[in-house]
């Protein structure tokens, strides 16, 4: 059964282009607009890795993966920022709030299915 990614982004084309990336290569994806709506997607069906944006209006990334660490089902599906933010302090924040990785836009789509490859097969 393919894995299922949930793709959190507030730019619609970005979206889009993360979707057909990781469906390209066998992955299901679930998109969500922003935070909020990542988190209330990710409480009705467990997915196994988020991709999240940083600046998104409602609910910006990093609370989005503090709110997703505090679910039982969540603490141990790897998380990745997909964000413009790249400062060595943005990632300590990510690092703290339960970020596993991070991957600065714009993205090489090969890059980021190697990267999704690594982190859950």
């Amino acid at each position: 059964m393919a894995k299922t990614i949930l793709a959190v982004d507030d730019s619609g084309s970005l979206r889009q282009m993360v979707a057909f990336s990781l469906k390209a290569a066998g992955y299901q994806v679930i998109e969500a607009v922003d935070g909020q709506d990542g988190l209330e997607k990710a409480k009705m069906q467990v997915v196994d890795l988020v991709l999240t944006d940083q600046n998104m209006p409602r609910m910006d990334g990093l609370t989005l993966i503090k709110s997703l660490r505090t679910l039982p089902s969540y603490q141990k599906v790897p998380i990745l920022m997909l964000t413009t933010e790249s400062g060595d302090e943005m990632k300590a924040k990510g690092r703290a709030a339960g970020a596993n990785g991070w991957l600065v836009k714009p993205f090489d789509p090969q890059k980021l299915i190697e990267v999704v490859k690594k982190v859950i097969g």
